[in-house]
């Protein structure tokens, strides 16, 4: 196939190339309407095409090359030890380039290999994308795989995988599958996902809609937040509500909102709910608060619980030492030693040694010694060790009164 040749600092005008085309370092070519080169291209250092390229295969070798307009590649574009810069759009098979590519207008090519910055000023399709620096893209991402090593700005996803070694912010969108950062997650429009696991810091500043959270450091959303799994090694927040399956929080988690859940809740530290807060089991180490907690199966109290409406589940067992303010309600109920609470409603109702309770109203009651009582009332049986110390002799009436919840 025959070659043209543009020499070394050489500045020719082209409109039509048959066969290949080869520039040598710091050339210019100036386009007459749009260059097509019937075969390949290949860059030798530095060099400018003024207006608009296509070719089957385009390679450079160092420098960068710059093309002031759209760049269509029939086959394969590379750059070896290169940069691209591209003033237009972008359509080729496949693009590996070392050093970085930037393209101000769409960009299409089945796979994207970057080995330093990836930058997009329009839409982006791809089928994978691999980025070893900087990707930032302006428009639209289309793409099923995308893996970054460093730092990552999108402005609209809609893609199956992501994942990024360092920093993410997201303006919104779609990630069908997984989401994983080993650094600092951060969405500020609404995402929906199916899955984020994020090493550091993870934030949402708008509606967050998806599957599996694992955040090892501090997690934070604005607003409402929908999930299957939340689990946060550090600190939290919901601006909104909170809606899911179950919860794993190793240090202090807020809601700002209600907190509804169905399945199990666990809290190393301190958790608080501004409304109702809603499960099937509840383990808590440290402090609750909440307008009402409500747990259809169990509730585990290690430190204190606080509630203004009550906590309620069929079995609530308050550890040794546990402080709980506001009615506690439940089938079975049982005070560990030392344990204090204010009101308690059920059906078994134990008071541990050494437990203080304002009032006990269930169906069966058993008060150990050094327990402290200041009403019991009952319908079925009481039972008082010697030692317990009650502020009235235990009553027993035909019917309880009402329960809180």
């Amino acid at each position: 196939m025959p070659e043209t040749r543009v020499p070394r600092g050489g500045k020719v005008r082209l409109g039509t190339v048959n066969g290949d085309l080869r520039v040598d370092n710091h050339a210019r070519i100036e386009v007459d309407g749009r260059l097509v080169v019937s075969g390949d291209v290949r860059f030798e250092g530095n060099s400018e095409v003024s207006g608009p390229l296509e070719c089957h295969h385009f390679r450079c070798e160092g420098g960068t090359v710059t093309v002031q307009g759209d760049l269509v590649v029939h086959g394969d574009m590379e750059a070896e030890d290169a940069a691209i810069d591209v003033h237009g759009s972008l359509n080729a098979r496949r693009v590996d380039v070392d050093r970085g590519l930037r393209v101000s207008g769409a960009a299409t090519a089945d796979r994207f290999e970057i080995g330093g910055v990836l930058e997009g000023g329009e839409a982006l399709t791809a089928r994978t994308i691999s980025v070893g620096g900087k990707f930032r893209l302006a428009g639209k991402l289309e793409a099923q795989d995308v893996e970054v090593g460093g730092s990552v700005e999108l402005h609209d996803v809609s893609i199956d995988r992501l994942e990024v070694g360092g920093l993410i912010r997201i303006g919104g969108g779609e990630v069908r599958h997984s989401i994983e950062v080993g650094g600092r997650f951060l969405a500020e429009g609404p995402l929906t996902f199916g899955s984020l696991d994020v090493g550091g810091f993870a934030e949402f500043r708008d509606l967050a809609k998806g599957g599996s959270i694992d955040v090892g450091g501090v997690f934070t959303a604005a607003r409402d937040v929908i999930f299957t799994s939340l689990e946060i090694g550090g600190v939290g927040r919901i601006g909104g509500d909170g809606t899911g399956h179950e919860v794993e929080i190793g240090g202090k988690f807020d809601v700002r909102g209600a907190f509804a859940l169905t399945g199990r809740v666990e809290v190393g530290g301190a958790i608080g709910v501004g409304g109702a807060f809603t499960g099937d089991k509840l383990e808590v180490g440290g402090k609750l608060e909440a307008l009402r907690a409500v747990f259809v199966d169990s509730v585990e109290i290690g430190g204190a619980a606080q509630t203004r409406e009550g906590l309620k589940a069929a079995r609530i067992r308050l550890e040794h030492r546990s402080r709980v303010s506001g009615p506690v309600v439940g089938e079975d109920v049982q005070l560990e030693r030392g344990a204090r609470v204010e009101e308690v409603y059920g059906q078994r109702v134990d008071v541990g040694e050494r437990c203080e309770a304002r009032r006990v109203v269930a169906v069966n009651v058993r008060v150990r010694a050094g327990a402290s009582v200041g009403e019991v009332v009952y319908t079925g049986s009481a039972d008082i060790d010697p030692g317990a110390r009650l502020g009235a002799p235990a009553r027993k009436v035909d019917a309880l009164p009402p329960f809180p919840l």
